[in-house]
């Protein structure tokens, strides 16, 4: 339940489940996701930041029949390598939070096991294939 009938205040503190809105549950998940993954090669890979995006812009000339969950950029001269996760199309594919958990753990290790050159079931033990 949302709004005056909830409450605030001291009794229903900040970062309580029931405050969070979907953005903030999503990025809980992703960023115990990606912890649990990235954990297991930060020699080979480094601090990779984790962003998210609301959508995926798509260029003009996109052909494929899909639109992109997530995208791993690659170290610059002035940032980072940064893994961009797509939440709104990445939650229209899960019906509960635990299917977002699942759905998050497949598509950031397909991620690193590209950038990795490994399969997906190297990367993290958890991994199941779809």
């Amino acid at each position: 339940m949302r709004g005056p009938a909830f409450g605030t205040g001291p009794l229903v503190p900040r970062g309580v489940p029931a405050r969070q809105t979907r953005a903030e549950r999503f990025d809980d998940v992703a960023l115990r996701v990606m912890r649990a993954v990235v954990s297991r090669w930060a020699d080979r890979i480094g601090d990779v930041e984790l962003a998210v995006e609301e959508i995926p812009v798509i260029p003009a000339g996109w052909t494929e029949g899909t639109v992109p969950l997530a995208s791993y950029v690659d170290r610059t001269a002035t940032s980072g390598p940064r893994l961009v996760l797509f939440r709104r199309p990445l939650e229209h594919r899960a019906e509960t939070l635990l299917d977002l958990e699942s759905l998050l753990l497949t598509v950031v290790v397909e991620q690193f096991a590209e950038v990795l050159g490994i399969p997906p079931e190297d990367v993290h033990p958890g991994y199941e294939a779809e």
